[in-house]
């Protein structure tokens, strides 16, 4: 029987908490950056630049199904979360249950829906003719083998809600290094170009998804799997789904607004496609401790306001939003010195080399904004406040980038700079609304 794992984040020092916590999903985070980032690396260096492109640039497509599920199983986490830090047993076990079973028919719904869109998708990110092939080869794989992510996204989140984020982050590595060597076998030995990747990338989707699934089901945890306990509780349901969906339907509402914005991208053809698909992996990776705290700072304010201890919450969320500062701008400097060097890692094409370097050294001082808008709404999520959160950076992240590009576009300068500004115009203005709506309303009350 595995051991138990749990974590209290009610008592004990909070930094300490939130850095232990951090760590493992920070290295688990990266590893996860790293499928689609190994894939488009062997694509941009054995297959073609066209491929490379098409990789690189689904990821609003694939976010935007992802994303929807996501936000649904932070709902699942804030809920266990907080029945977790009530010391409330037996409903943490209706919750998972709840949630497990939850997975198993979105698995199901958003792969159909995502293959049947997969030509819908393409075309309205104005994808040029000769990489439409490759893209759809890419999604339809892709979405077929969509379950494996769900299962094990899932999976984390219970995992996270009661302070185990270390085996999360041990079934990623795992995964990552399968990740890796199959893809080299696959696209050099077998010549299997973008359907290589994609195969590579699902199986150790899957690997994961089986790991974390087996932990839940030998764990002597309070978040124990039982066949016999399989049954949905539909009052904890609708907790859940109050809590996700707000955060599902913004996260999935931005990443198909994200597929417009790709379509300004792909206006100015190959390269530029090719250099914005470098600056996004490594942009991936950047936001990557902020996230990663945010996720801390979730579980930290959702158990202590479980046990009624609102000023350790709000505390929680200052230390955590310190830490996501420090480490964020530290990461910036080597990203801002060695751009051209990263870029060329990908895709070696000097024209590519260009058009990334100029992205990275353009967009990536503003991230340092995007810290506040990660850890505040992480914090308002922890507190089952996700409505505010979903409606700041829909306005934000779509309404405001949209309305800026339509501008920049049509009356403006139609050309790439002030196309590629409008992702950080959108963290501008969603970092500054969500830290005023932060500081007058706060955190408080709990959703059990």
């Amino acid at each position: 029987m595995a051991a138990k794992r749990d974590t209290d984040m009610t008592t004990g020092n909070i930094l300490n908490h939130i850095i232990l916590f951090s760590l493992p999903l920070l290295v688990g985070n990266i590893f996860q950056q790293f499928y689609n980032m190994v894939d488009t690396w062997v694509v941009g260096n054995y297959v073609s630049n066209e491929a490379f492109s098409a990789v690189g640039t689904v990821g609003p497509v694939i976010n935007m199904l992802i994303g929807f599920f996501t936000g649904l199983a932070n709902g699942g986490g804030v809920v266990i979360s907080q029945y977790y830090g009530a010391k409330r047993p037996e409903d943490v076990k209706k919750a998972v249950h709840s949630s497990v079973l939850m997975t198993v028919v979105l698995s199901i719904l958003l792969s159909i829906l995502g293959i049947a869109m997969v030509p819908a998708f393409v075309r309205m990110m104005n994808t040029p003719a000769e990489v439409i092939p490759e893209s759809t080869c890419y999604l339809s794989i892709y979405f077929g083998g969509l379950s494996g992510l769900l299962f094990y996204n899932m999976g984390s989140a219970i995992l996270r809600a009661v302070g185990d984020s270390k085996r999360p982050f041990y079934f990623l590595t795992v995964s990552a290094i399968l990740n890796i060597v199959l893809d080299l076998y696959f696209v050099i030995r077998l010549q299997m170009g973008v359907a290589g990747v994609a195969w590579a990338t699902i199986i150790s989707q899957g690997i994961s998804a089986i790991l974390t699934m087996v932990v839940l089901f030998r764990t002597s945890s309070v978040v124990k799997l039982e066949f016999s306990a399989m049954k949905m509780d539909w009052q904890i349901l609708k907790r859940i789904i109050r809590v996700g969906i707000p955060s599902a339907f913004q996260l999935a509402i931005v990443s198909f607004s994200n597929i417009f914005v790709q379509s300004y991208i792909n206006y100015f053809g190959t390269d530029v496609m090719s250099g914005w698909s470098a600056y996004s992996k490594v942009d991936g990776l950047l936001w990557l401790p902020m996230q990663s705290v945010g996720m801390a700072v979730t579980t930290v304010v959702g158990q202590n306001l479980g046990r009624g201890q609102q000023e350790r919450a709000v505390e929680g969320v200052r230390l955590g939003l310190i830490v996501g500062l420090i480490i964020t701008g530290l990461c910036m400097i080597p990203i801002m010195i060695f751009a051209p060097n990263t870029v060329a890692i990908f895709n070696s094409k000097p024209e590519v080399v260009e058009y990334g370097a100029q992205f990275l050294r353009m967009i990536t001082p503003f991230a340092i904004l995007a810290v506040f808008s990660q850890i505040y709404a992480a914090a308002l999520r922890g507190s089952g406040n996700s409505q505010a959160p979903m409606v700041i950076m829909i306005f934000g992240y779509v309404i405001a980038r949209q309305i800026y590009l339509f501008i920049f576009s049509h009356f403006i300068s139609n050309t790439i700079i002030p196309i590629g500004l409008g992702y950080p115009f959108g963290w501008v203005v969603v970092s500054v609304l969500i830290t005023i709506y932060y500081h007058k309303v706060g955190i408080k009350g709990s959703i059990i």
